[in-house]
């Protein structure tokens, strides 16, 4: 009797679980049935993403770091399998090579951005980077893992959360990584992928007042409007780039004032 494979049923990221869409829907992308995310769903991540925002901006710039060098280990083990969903080998380990080396970048990011500044009179005067808080990724199409970790990495290095928009056309390499995300050391809710239509999911994400952030692949004035009206800061990414700079656009930094000899 020939048996029958078991297909994969492909879900959301929310939270650190796999719902399916509120909505129920489905759309059909690289020969799979993948969940649709709906306006509710955007709000349900959003909220998912800012309750874990304490727990991880909390975390030492050592155990973040650590947490992440954890998921590059979590790729690795399954480096076959992730290239199946991309262009190859060559481009997860390029994915892997880039989550190690912004991991490394975590406790060494304050040094180099922050600064003890000189004033005149009896105090300390200190620049200290912090998280700018929930970040909303609109992924690239392609290549489809490498360019999600090249948006997702730097997010996660200063402590920030992120709610990311899965690629339209090549989902499932954003469903395979959140496996990851939830079988690594990732506080659920740090990290949460929607999938779905890019037209219909953006402008929520935009728009939603509790996201401080936006990431876009690309100019996009409806967009663009949308976040003004809570004055979101806005960085267009690229789908390749590596860079400490991508890290601190999404930081705040905070002077603080301290007397000398107390």
């Amino acid at each position: 009797m020939t048996r029958l494979p078991v297909r994969k049923t492909y879900k959301l990221f929310i939270g650190g679980a796999f719902p399916r869409s509120e909505s129920g829907r489905t759309y059909e992308a690289e020969g799979a049935n993948v969940a649709r995310a709906s306006r509710k769903d955007v709000r349900e991540a959003v909220k998912a993403a800012r309750a874990a925002l304490p727990k991880w901006a909390g975390m030492t710039a050592y155990n973040r770091g650590q947490v992440l060098y954890r998921l590059a280990e979590m790729l690795e083990a399954r480096r076959l399998e992730f290239a199946s969903f991309c262009s190859g080998e060559e481009e997860v380990d390029r994915a892997i090579d880039r989550l190690v080396w912004y991991a490394g970048w975590c406790d060494k990011l304050a040094q180099v951005v922050g600064a003890a500044n000189p004033v005149a009179g009896p105090y300390f005067n200190f620049t200290i980077p912090e998280p700018t808080g929930v970040v909303g990724i609109v992924a690239p199409a392609e290549p489809p893992l490498l360019g999600l970790v090249s948006r997702l990495a730097p997010v996660l290095v200063g402590g920030n959360v992120a709610v990311l928009l899965a690629s339209e056309t090549h989902p499932l390499a954003a469903v395979e990584l959140a496996e990851a995300l939830a079988t690594s050391d990732v506080p659920g809710g740090v990290a949460n992928i929607l999938t779905g239509q890019t037209a219909e999911l953006a402008p929520w994400l935009a728009s939603h007042m509790d996201v401080n952030a936006l990431d876009l692949p690309q100019s996009d004035a409806e967009l663009e409007q949308a976040a003004a009206e809570n004055v979101k800061r806005i960085h267009r990414g690229g789908a390749d780039v590596q860079s400490p700079w991508e890290i601190t656009a999404f930081l705040e930094l905070k002077t603080v004032w301290h007397p000398v000899g107390v």
